[in-house]
Protein backbone atom coordinates (compact mmCIF):
# COMPACT_ATOMS: atom_id res chain seq x y z
CA UNK A 1 0.00 0.00 0.00
CA UNK A 2 1.31 3.49 -0.83
CA UNK A 3 0.96 6.29 1.94
CA UNK A 4 -1.38 9.34 1.48
CA UNK A 5 -0.90 12.95 2.77
CA UNK A 6 -4.01 14.62 3.01
CA UNK A 7 -5.37 18.34 3.27
CA UNK A 8 -9.17 18.59 3.72
CA UNK A 9 -9.68 22.53 3.05
CA UNK A 10 -12.28 23.55 6.04
CA UNK A 11 -11.13 26.83 6.60
CA UNK A 12 -13.80 29.48 5.63
CA UNK A 13 -13.81 30.82 2.10
CA UNK A 14 -11.67 28.02 1.16
CA UNK A 15 -14.16 25.79 -1.15
CA UNK A 16 -17.39 24.31 -0.47
CA UNK A 17 -16.22 21.59 1.55
CA UNK A 18 -16.58 19.17 -0.81
CA UNK A 19 -13.21 18.17 -2.17
CA UNK A 20 -10.48 16.16 -0.51
CA UNK A 21 -6.83 16.36 -2.04
CA UNK A 22 -4.87 13.29 -1.83
CA UNK A 23 -1.12 13.17 -2.32
CA UNK A 24 1.08 9.95 -1.58
CA UNK A 25 4.38 7.95 -2.59
CA UNK A 26 2.98 7.54 -6.08
CA UNK A 27 3.98 10.70 -7.12
CA UNK A 28 0.39 11.42 -7.58
CA UNK A 29 -2.34 14.24 -5.90
CA UNK A 30 -5.80 13.39 -6.46
CA UNK A 31 -8.82 15.31 -5.97
CA UNK A 32 -12.05 13.35 -5.16
CA UNK A 33 -15.48 14.58 -4.60
CA UNK A 34 -16.46 14.28 -0.88
CA UNK A 35 -20.09 13.71 -2.28
CA UNK A 36 -19.13 10.85 -4.24
CA UNK A 37 -15.76 9.36 -2.86
CA UNK A 38 -15.31 6.71 -4.99
CA UNK A 39 -15.19 9.04 -8.18
CA UNK A 40 -11.48 11.18 -8.79
CA UNK A 41 -12.10 14.41 -10.01
CA UNK A 42 -8.74 14.78 -10.76
CA UNK A 43 -5.32 13.49 -11.28
CA UNK A 44 -1.43 15.63 -11.09
CA UNK A 45 1.66 13.61 -12.32
CA UNK A 46 4.44 14.54 -10.63
CA UNK A 47 8.37 13.91 -10.72
CA UNK A 48 8.88 12.60 -6.86
CA UNK A 49 6.86 10.84 -3.97
CA UNK A 50 4.49 13.66 -2.06
CA UNK A 51 5.59 13.90 1.35
CA UNK A 52 3.28 17.39 1.92
CA UNK A 53 0.58 19.40 0.05
CA UNK A 54 -1.92 22.10 1.33
CA UNK A 55 -4.77 23.86 -0.61
CA UNK A 56 -4.95 27.49 -0.80
CA UNK A 57 -8.43 29.15 1.03
CA UNK A 58 -8.11 32.38 -1.21
CA UNK A 59 -7.59 30.75 -4.53
CA UNK A 60 -7.34 27.50 -6.46
CA UNK A 61 -3.56 27.08 -5.70
CA UNK A 62 -2.27 23.70 -4.52
CA UNK A 63 1.55 23.45 -3.35
CA UNK A 64 2.76 20.04 -2.96
CA UNK A 65 6.34 19.00 -1.21
CA UNK A 66 8.02 16.55 -2.65
CA UNK A 67 10.57 13.85 -1.50
CA UNK A 68 13.52 15.77 -4.11
CA UNK A 69 13.08 19.05 -2.18
CA UNK A 70 10.96 20.71 -4.65
CA UNK A 71 7.89 22.68 -4.01
CA UNK A 72 5.11 22.73 -6.65
CA UNK A 73 2.65 25.11 -6.69
CA UNK A 74 0.18 25.03 -9.11
CA UNK A 75 -3.13 26.06 -10.07
CA UNK A 76 -6.25 24.00 -10.49
CA UNK A 77 -8.65 25.89 -12.19
CA UNK A 78 -8.77 24.97 -15.73
CA UNK A 79 -8.81 28.58 -17.34
CA UNK A 80 -5.38 29.16 -15.49
CA UNK A 81 -2.33 27.26 -16.54
CA UNK A 82 -0.01 28.82 -13.77
CA UNK A 83 2.41 26.30 -12.29
CA UNK A 84 5.69 27.31 -10.41
CA UNK A 85 8.36 25.26 -9.33
CA UNK A 86 10.44 26.23 -6.01
CA UNK A 87 13.51 25.77 -4.05
CA UNK A 88 14.93 26.37 -1.17
CA UNK A 89 15.18 23.13 0.92
CA UNK A 90 18.08 21.14 0.09
CA UNK A 91 16.46 17.37 0.81
CA UNK A 92 12.50 16.53 1.80
CA UNK A 93 9.98 18.68 2.33
CA UNK A 94 7.79 17.34 5.17
CA UNK A 95 5.13 19.65 5.80
CA UNK A 96 3.54 22.51 4.23
CA UNK A 97 0.45 24.96 5.53
CA UNK A 98 -1.40 27.85 3.91
CA UNK A 99 -2.01 31.11 6.20
CA UNK A 100 -5.55 31.79 6.57
CA UNK A 101 -5.63 34.30 4.18
CA UNK A 102 -4.28 32.73 2.01
CA UNK A 103 -1.41 35.13 1.10
CA UNK A 104 1.52 32.72 2.40
CA UNK A 105 2.61 29.33 2.83
CA UNK A 106 4.73 27.71 4.91
CA UNK A 107 7.53 24.82 4.64
CA UNK A 108 9.82 22.76 6.45
CA UNK A 109 12.13 20.05 6.07
CA UNK A 110 14.65 17.14 6.61
CA UNK A 111 17.03 19.79 6.51
CA UNK A 112 16.05 21.47 9.44
CA UNK A 113 14.61 24.12 7.41
CA UNK A 114 11.51 26.80 7.51
CA UNK A 115 10.85 28.69 4.73
CA UNK A 116 8.13 31.26 4.09
CA UNK A 117 6.53 31.58 0.74
CA UNK A 118 3.94 33.90 -1.30
CA UNK A 119 1.08 32.99 -3.23
CA UNK A 120 0.70 32.68 -6.19
CA UNK A 121 4.03 33.29 -7.31
CA UNK A 122 6.49 31.20 -4.80
CA UNK A 123 8.65 33.78 -4.06
CA UNK A 124 10.56 33.68 -0.41
CA UNK A 125 10.42 35.79 2.14
CA UNK A 126 11.71 33.75 4.92
CA UNK A 127 13.97 31.23 6.00
CA UNK A 128 15.26 29.78 9.59
CA UNK A 129 17.46 26.82 10.41
CA UNK A 130 16.46 24.65 13.25
CA UNK A 131 19.00 22.33 14.94
CA UNK A 132 17.04 19.31 13.70
CA UNK A 133 14.49 17.98 10.92
CA UNK A 134 11.37 19.94 11.17
CA UNK A 135 8.72 17.31 10.82
CA UNK A 136 5.48 19.55 10.96
CA UNK A 137 4.12 23.06 11.52
CA UNK A 138 1.27 24.98 12.21
CA UNK A 139 -0.25 28.54 11.64
CA UNK A 140 -2.92 30.16 14.35
CA UNK A 141 -6.20 30.83 12.83
CA UNK A 142 -5.48 35.15 12.75
CA UNK A 143 -2.05 34.36 10.90
CA UNK A 144 0.07 36.08 13.74
CA UNK A 145 1.68 32.58 14.53
CA UNK A 146 4.29 30.00 13.55
CA UNK A 147 4.65 27.10 15.42
CA UNK A 148 7.22 23.82 14.09
CA UNK A 149 8.28 20.98 15.91
CA UNK A 150 11.71 19.07 14.90
CA UNK A 151 13.12 15.79 15.03
CA UNK A 152 15.36 17.09 18.01
CA UNK A 153 12.05 16.46 20.33
CA UNK A 154 11.43 20.82 20.51
CA UNK A 155 8.61 23.22 19.17
CA UNK A 156 9.69 27.19 18.14
CA UNK A 157 7.21 29.32 18.24
CA UNK A 158 7.27 32.21 15.20
CA UNK A 159 5.78 35.57 15.49
CA UNK A 160 4.78 36.99 12.31
CA UNK A 161 4.71 40.42 11.52
CA UNK A 162 3.98 42.11 8.60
Amino acid sequence: SSGINAEWPLRPGSTDGTKLWTGGLDNTVRSWDLREPTQKLETYEFSSQIFSLGYCPKDDWVAVGMESCYIELFNVNASITEKYQLQKHESSVLSLKFSSGGDWFVTTGKDNQMNIWTTPHGYSIYQSVEAGSVLGCDISDDDRFIITGSGDKKATLYEVMY
